[in-house]
């Protein structure tokens, strides 16, 4: 069974949150095979290996992936915040921005927020190659809803294993 965030205390600092993400990490996370390095309710920062795998036909980055990565970073910042207050995060819109082409290599993306209200949050990602690059940009708006909120017909569970 694969651990959760209940297992243990919330982690304190932003590097054994990413650990515990890391840890916990599954479905998407996985398949992208995206690494958290730095999570808070700050900043979130992650990075992947570019392979064959997150290819269009044309032999480079498909944008959903950029997409979907900027989500997933942003989302969990959101989320952290909010769980401060006994809420989840949810996004409600991406508008992602593909800059540059990139066929290999390590790329990192780092997510920050632009403003935190009681019930939405809006925040910004950057994806940049090694060299620092900006090869993507992206903006997630984000609702906090309550524990116990239906969402997908099922109730949505405010808690750090869930982040």
């Amino acid at each position: 069974m694969a651990p959760t965030m209940n297992d243990t205390a919330v982690p304190t600092s932003p590097a054994e949150m990413a650990e515990r993400m890391n840890a916990v990490s599954g479905g998407w996370n996985r398949i992208v095979g995206l690494r958290f390095v730095h999570v808070s309710a700050d900043e979130v920062r992650a990075e992947w290996d570019v392979t064959e795998q997150h290819h269009q036909p044309y032999g480079i980055v498909h944008g959903g992936v950029y997409c979907s990565v900027i989500e997933t970073v942003c989302s969990v910042g959101a989320a952290v915040f909010a769980l401060k207050s006994g809420l989840a995060a949810v996004g409600l819109d991406n508008h992602t921005s593909f800059l540059h082409a990139v066929r290999e290599g390590k790329l990192t993306v780092t997510a920050r927020p632009l403003t935190r209200g009681r019930r939405t949050q809006l925040w910004e990602a950057t994806v940049t190659e090694l060299r620092g690059r900006v090869v993507a940009t992206g903006r997630v708006r984000l609702l906090c809803v309550e524990s116990g909120s239906l969402l997908a017909g099922e109730k949505v569970s405010a808690t750090a294993d869930k982040v």
